[in-house]
């Protein structure tokens, strides 16, 4: 059966991401971004393999989608992404102009997309980025789950 849901479609691979991610031992965060109904850009955290505190997913996502078009404004670019984002990939959305964020699991702690802030379409940033969060939810809180889960048992 085909899938006809474009935003089950994006978080699929998404969380294909985070699963690499996984697998490395990084925090579980999966994003794409697309455009025009094409994946522009790809990025899992890399945090602890590149030594770098930048290295979230969403931000090697954005930069990914960057170097693709050749230009930083991705305005009729989606991102989606496993775990809301937080304050700094939030800044990098609204800095690159993105369309609209697509995100899977709530992250009421440092969720700067409605949880904690919502940064992303704040007016006073002269941003009117759209939100979307919940997709696939279940899936994705369950990847972040299993790792700290397999890490405290380690």
């Amino acid at each position: 059966m085909l899938n006809d849901n474009p935003n089950k479609k994006w978080m699929d691979e998404a969380i294909r991401l985070a699963e690499e991610a996984f697998a490395m031992g990084e925090v579980p965060v999966g994003a794409v971004v697309v455009k025009q109904n094409t994946i522009i850009g790809r990025g899992y955290n890399q945090r602890e393999s590149l030594k770098d505190p930048t290295a979230h997913a969403e931000m090697l996502a954005i930069t990914a989608a960057a170097n693709t078009i050749d230009d930083w404004r991705l305005t009729e670019a989606v991102l989606y992404v496993t775990k809301e984002p937080c304050p700094m990939c939030s800044g990098a959305i609204v800095n690159s102009r993105l369309k609209m964020v697509v995100f899977g699991s709530y992250d009421k702690e440092k969720g700067c997309c409605g949880s904690l802030y919502q940064l992303c379409g704040d007016s006073r940033l002269e941003s009117n980025v759209a939100v979307l969060g919940g997709v696939e939810e279940e899936r994705c809180t369950l990847l972040i789950q299993d790792f700290f889960r397999s890490r405290r048992q380690s």
